[in-house]
């Protein structure tokens, strides 16, 4: 499956590139093993700078691809009748998936203001006068 979105390309890609990319999600993520079955020999370290924005694309969509698997997870775990080996890592787990792709729970913030009498006028103020002896 390619997970590299195909709109948001925003370098034409060569051959080895895509290769890299495709063999990032089929090596789970280890950038060396990937750079060198795409072909890539030395330093996969200015692979990984040219290919930077494309990576953080790929982890994106990654994560949105997951993201119905995590939130049936959490489904699953609260409706289960019997324990779920690791419920709270596998629950914290769907839930960082879920922040990151943006589906977080809502806060809600209620404001009351009660306001009583409205208007309050007060009465004009008298002149002072001040007796200054020299």
């Amino acid at each position: 499956m390619n997970y590299l979105a195909q709109k948001s390309k925003k370098k034409e890609l060569t051959e080895m590139q895509q290769t890299f990319l495709d063999k990032v999600v089929d090596t789970g993520g280890d950038l060396k093993l990937a750079a060198e079955l795409a072909g890539y020999k030395g330093n996969h370290y200015q692979v990984i700078n040219s290919l930077k924005d494309e990576l953080v694309d790929l982890a994106q969509n990654l994560l949105a691809h997951h993201a119905p698997k995590a939130a049936l997870k959490m489904v699953e775990v609260m409706d289960s009748d019997r324990p779920v080996p690791q419920a709270n890592v596998r629950l914290q787990a769907a839930q960082q998936i879920l922040d990151r792709v943006g589906v977080s729970k809502t806060e809600k913030m209620s404001v009351d203001h009660n306001v009583s009498g409205g208007l309050f006028i007060l009465p004009t103020k008298e002149t002072v006068i001040i007796d200054v002896e020299d």
